[in-house]
Protein backbone atom coordinates (compact mmCIF):
# COMPACT_ATOMS: atom_id res chain seq x y z
CA UNK A 1 0.00 0.00 0.00
CA UNK A 2 0.81 3.85 -0.61
CA UNK A 3 0.96 6.61 2.20
CA UNK A 4 0.86 9.56 1.13
CA UNK A 5 2.80 11.99 3.87
CA UNK A 6 1.61 15.32 3.76
CA UNK A 7 3.18 18.73 5.47
CA UNK A 8 0.69 21.03 5.96
CA UNK A 9 1.08 24.44 4.60
CA UNK A 10 3.31 28.00 6.23
CA UNK A 11 2.02 28.13 9.93
CA UNK A 12 0.97 31.83 11.04
CA UNK A 13 3.96 32.26 13.12
CA UNK A 14 7.21 33.86 14.00
CA UNK A 15 10.59 31.47 12.11
CA UNK A 16 12.58 30.21 14.72
CA UNK A 17 9.69 29.51 16.51
CA UNK A 18 8.90 25.63 18.86
CA UNK A 19 5.18 25.19 17.50
CA UNK A 20 5.09 21.38 17.51
CA UNK A 21 1.62 21.09 19.24
CA UNK A 22 0.94 24.19 19.72
CA UNK A 23 -2.49 24.75 17.39
CA UNK A 24 -1.62 27.56 15.11
CA UNK A 25 -3.36 28.14 11.51
CA UNK A 26 -1.27 27.69 8.13
CA UNK A 27 -1.36 30.58 5.49
CA UNK A 28 -4.76 30.83 3.90
CA UNK A 29 -3.47 30.35 -0.22
CA UNK A 30 -0.73 28.68 0.80
CA UNK A 31 -3.19 26.04 2.06
CA UNK A 32 -5.58 25.88 -0.43
CA UNK A 33 -2.56 26.17 -3.40
CA UNK A 34 -1.25 22.74 -1.40
CA UNK A 35 -4.88 21.56 -1.59
CA UNK A 36 -5.23 22.03 -5.29
CA UNK A 37 -1.66 20.23 -6.02
CA UNK A 38 -2.62 17.33 -3.81
CA UNK A 39 -6.14 16.93 -5.66
CA UNK A 40 -4.81 16.68 -8.78
CA UNK A 41 -2.12 14.18 -7.66
CA UNK A 42 -4.46 11.43 -5.56
CA UNK A 43 -5.84 8.38 -7.35
CA UNK A 44 -9.84 7.78 -7.15
CA UNK A 45 -10.84 5.93 -3.16
CA UNK A 46 -7.79 6.74 -1.03
CA UNK A 47 -8.44 7.43 2.57
CA UNK A 48 -7.33 11.02 4.27
CA UNK A 49 -6.54 11.31 7.50
CA UNK A 50 -5.76 14.30 9.31
CA UNK A 51 -4.35 16.07 12.52
CA UNK A 52 -6.60 17.71 14.55
CA UNK A 53 -4.49 20.64 14.36
CA UNK A 54 -6.40 23.32 12.38
CA UNK A 55 -3.08 23.92 10.43
CA UNK A 56 -3.87 20.13 9.06
CA UNK A 57 -7.62 19.86 9.33
CA UNK A 58 -7.94 23.19 6.91
CA UNK A 59 -5.98 21.32 4.20
CA UNK A 60 -7.94 18.50 4.43
CA UNK A 61 -11.36 20.75 4.59
CA UNK A 62 -9.81 22.44 1.12
CA UNK A 63 -8.93 18.91 0.10
CA UNK A 64 -12.78 18.03 0.43
CA UNK A 65 -13.82 20.56 -1.14
CA UNK A 66 -12.01 19.37 -4.50
CA UNK A 67 -12.11 15.85 -4.14
CA UNK A 68 -15.62 15.08 -2.55
CA UNK A 69 -15.14 11.23 -3.61
CA UNK A 70 -12.24 11.11 -1.04
CA UNK A 71 -13.11 9.22 2.75
CA UNK A 72 -11.93 11.84 5.45
CA UNK A 73 -11.35 11.35 9.15
CA UNK A 74 -9.38 12.90 11.67
CA UNK A 75 -6.96 11.34 14.29
CA UNK A 76 -5.18 13.18 17.11
CA UNK A 77 -2.45 10.38 17.00
CA UNK A 78 -1.06 12.25 13.74
CA UNK A 79 -0.40 15.63 16.16
CA UNK A 80 3.18 16.78 15.95
CA UNK A 81 5.62 16.12 19.21
CA UNK A 82 4.53 18.33 21.88
CA UNK A 83 7.63 20.41 23.62
CA UNK A 84 5.26 21.71 26.57
CA UNK A 85 6.92 24.67 28.12
CA UNK A 86 9.03 25.21 25.19
CA UNK A 87 6.36 25.45 22.76
CA UNK A 88 5.36 29.14 21.61
CA UNK A 89 9.72 30.19 22.33
CA UNK A 90 12.38 30.95 19.88
CA UNK A 91 14.18 27.69 19.45
CA UNK A 92 17.33 29.37 20.15
CA UNK A 93 16.38 31.06 23.45
CA UNK A 94 15.89 27.65 24.77
CA UNK A 95 18.75 26.77 27.27
CA UNK A 96 21.71 25.15 26.28
CA UNK A 97 21.24 22.97 29.16
CA UNK A 98 18.14 21.62 28.31
CA UNK A 99 19.21 20.53 24.80
CA UNK A 100 21.82 18.51 26.14
CA UNK A 101 20.31 16.90 28.67
CA UNK A 102 17.85 15.76 25.65
CA UNK A 103 20.69 14.96 24.01
CA UNK A 104 22.04 12.63 26.50
CA UNK A 105 18.92 10.62 26.39
CA UNK A 106 16.88 11.44 23.62
CA UNK A 107 14.61 8.76 23.35
CA UNK A 108 13.54 8.72 26.84
CA UNK A 109 13.80 12.49 27.67
CA UNK A 110 10.87 14.69 27.65
CA UNK A 111 12.30 18.02 25.90
CA UNK A 112 9.65 20.38 27.75
CA UNK A 113 7.98 18.15 29.96
CA UNK A 114 5.82 16.45 27.97
CA UNK A 115 6.34 13.78 25.54
CA UNK A 116 9.76 11.92 24.67
CA UNK A 117 10.74 11.03 20.85
CA UNK A 118 10.17 7.42 21.95
CA UNK A 119 6.56 8.09 22.95
CA UNK A 120 6.18 10.21 19.92
CA UNK A 121 7.21 7.46 17.68
CA UNK A 122 5.08 5.34 19.71
CA UNK A 123 2.31 7.18 18.79
CA UNK A 124 2.78 7.21 15.40
CA UNK A 125 3.73 3.43 15.03
CA UNK A 126 -0.08 2.79 16.43
CA UNK A 127 -1.61 4.85 13.35
CA UNK A 128 0.98 3.45 11.14
CA UNK A 129 0.11 -0.25 11.68
CA UNK A 130 -3.67 0.75 11.95
CA UNK A 131 -2.74 1.88 8.12
CA UNK A 132 -0.66 -0.92 7.49
CA UNK A 133 -3.91 -3.49 8.74
CA UNK A 134 -5.99 -1.86 6.76
CA UNK A 135 -3.87 -2.42 3.57
CA UNK A 136 -5.27 0.65 1.74
CA UNK A 137 -3.65 3.68 0.20
CA UNK A 138 -3.86 6.34 2.66
CA UNK A 139 -2.83 10.19 3.02
CA UNK A 140 -2.01 11.99 6.19
CA UNK A 141 -2.11 15.58 6.67
CA UNK A 142 0.18 15.92 9.17
CA UNK A 143 3.65 17.37 10.47
CA UNK A 144 7.05 17.15 9.88
CA UNK A 145 8.15 15.22 12.87
CA UNK A 146 5.10 12.99 11.88
CA UNK A 147 6.54 12.40 8.65
CA UNK A 148 9.78 12.00 9.49
CA UNK A 149 8.79 9.23 12.68
CA UNK A 150 6.75 7.57 9.42
CA UNK A 151 9.66 7.13 7.48
CA UNK A 152 11.90 5.51 10.30
CA UNK A 153 8.43 2.98 10.90
CA UNK A 154 8.92 2.03 6.70
CA UNK A 155 12.30 1.28 7.54
CA UNK A 156 11.65 -0.79 10.92
CA UNK A 157 13.24 1.50 13.24
CA UNK A 158 10.50 2.15 16.61
CA UNK A 159 12.62 3.34 18.83
CA UNK A 160 15.71 5.85 18.75
CA UNK A 161 18.57 5.98 21.28
CA UNK A 162 20.62 9.23 19.53
CA UNK A 163 19.39 12.34 18.09
CA UNK A 164 21.46 10.97 14.76
CA UNK A 165 19.38 8.64 14.45
CA UNK A 166 16.35 11.27 13.69
CA UNK A 167 16.10 12.49 9.88
CA UNK A 168 16.34 15.47 9.24
CA UNK A 169 14.30 15.50 5.67
CA UNK A 170 11.03 16.76 5.54
CA UNK A 171 8.83 17.69 2.49
CA UNK A 172 8.40 21.68 2.47
CA UNK A 173 5.19 23.31 3.89
CA UNK A 174 2.42 22.24 1.63
CA UNK A 175 4.23 19.23 -0.16
CA UNK A 176 4.52 16.05 0.83
CA UNK A 177 6.46 12.56 0.26
CA UNK A 178 5.16 9.10 -0.39
CA UNK A 179 6.33 5.57 1.09
CA UNK A 180 5.04 2.10 0.84
CA UNK A 181 4.42 0.71 4.07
Amino acid sequence: MKLWLVRHAQPLIAPGVCYGATDVAAEPQATLQAAQALAQALPNGVAVVSSTLQRCERLAHCLRGLRPDLAYRIDARLVEMDFGCFEGQRWDAIPQADYDRWMVAFGEHRFGGRESVHEFMQRIASAWDETRHVGLDAVWITHAGVIRAASLLAQGVRQLEQAAQWPREAPAFGGWSELQA
